[in-house]
């Protein structure tokens, strides 16, 4: 009998959970090949398409797939429940997408699940040929948000300031591998933010970005390259919600405008603080702060159009999911 390997169960793991109208909906998948992600840190990280080559080199050997490095919207936020603390998420960009949730449990590094946009991985029908199912193996690199088995969130926000490229250190990492990165390796918000402070940052996609992280214990910052600084140096702001604008200038920015290269997108945050704020925090309210901060389709937007709102239990390590707004449709996910 021949021995079915890693790679090929992880592409037969790959299902769809919904039946909506159109090519876009919701997957799964569990990896269960090995990938290394100390071979992806350093001058690879620091050139989209050699990482992009790198990534695939891992997930498909000896097989050529074209990947687009992926771009990244959104909103986040903080909150805490009488029973657990739980993250806030809408992924929004202006380009339909499906959704995988991504199962991953590396060795020497923790369990977790994550999003990853199909749309980037040219396989929106994930599930509708071996060539697609391949191209999902990737999804392992190309997570956007997610939460680990210690119980840390992370989610990637764009800005609107020009793209950090630091040449600081010996070592570099890129916008997607840090996902990954923090996922994998920090049991803490506070490791996570020094797991990042080794590294020269590269952002991807020829745009600049943000990393919204929390814990168990609720603490909550947002990672930034500060604009001002010649050097972007990393900068680590408490924050509760943040969108598309620098947390580290939040004085600076109006809502509903851009304001330059601080950013935009102040007027969702404050919609999701005016319903935190009215009292205990639940579940109920969370979703209500999801959907008071999405977004509907605008082509002139490349943040607009919510492809899903996702609810994580940073206490129980659990996501409940919506995708693309069908918000009577929700999905829980666990490690498991």
């Amino acid at each position: 009998m021949k021995k079915i390997t890693p790679r090929v169960s992880t592409a037969a793991s790959i299902k769809r959970l919904t039946a909506y109208e159109g090519e876009y909906n919701l997957y799964e998948m569990t990896v269960h090949y090995d990938y290394d992600l100390d071979a992806l840190i350093g001058e690879v990280a620091r050139d989209d398409q050699a990482f992009m080559d790198a990534a695939v080199a891992q997930a498909l050997p000896g097989v050529s797939v074209k990947v687009a490095p992926p771009s990244f919207g959104c909103s986040a936020f903080c909150a805490k429940t009488d029973t657990a603390v739980l993250t806030g998420r809408n992924y929004d960009f202006k380009e339909d997408t499906s959704a995988l949730l991504v199962r991953a449990n590396p060795k020497n590094g923790y369990a977790s699940i994550a999003f990853a946009c199909l749309n980037n991985l040219g396989a929106n029908e994930a599930d509708t040929s071996i060539e697609k199912r391949a191209a999902s193996l990737l999804a392992p690199f190309a997570c956007l948000d997610g939460v680990n088995a210690m119980g840390v969130s992370i989610a990637v926000l764009t800005l609107d300031s020009e793209p950090v490229d630091q040449h600081t250190k010996a070592e570099a990492i890129n916008t997607a591998l840090t996902i990954r990165l923090v996922l994998d390796r920090a049991a803490t918000t506070k490791e996570a933010v020094g797991l990042l402070g080794r590294y020269d940052m590269h952002a991807m996609s020829g745009r600049d970005y943000h990393f919204f992280i929390n814990d168990a214990s609720g603490n909550s910052v947002v990672v930034e390259y500060d604009l001002l600084d010649p050097a972007r140096e990393m900068m680590v702001t408490p924050v509760r919600e943040i969108t598309n604008y620098y947390a580290l200038y939040a004085d600076q920015v109006k809502p509903n405008q851009i304001n330059d290269a601080f950013g935009h997108g102040k007027e969702r945050a404050l919609a999701i603080a005016a319903i935190l704020d009215k009292g205990a925090v639940t579940v109920d309210t969370a979703w209500a702060a999801l959907q008071a901060s999405s977004q509907v389709p605008n082509p002139e937007d490349i943040t607009s159009n919510t492809q899903w709102s996702v609810l994580y239990d940073n206490t129980n390590q659990t996501a409940q999911c919506v995708q693309r707004r069908h918000w009577g449709d929700t999905f829980l996910f666990t490690l498991d």
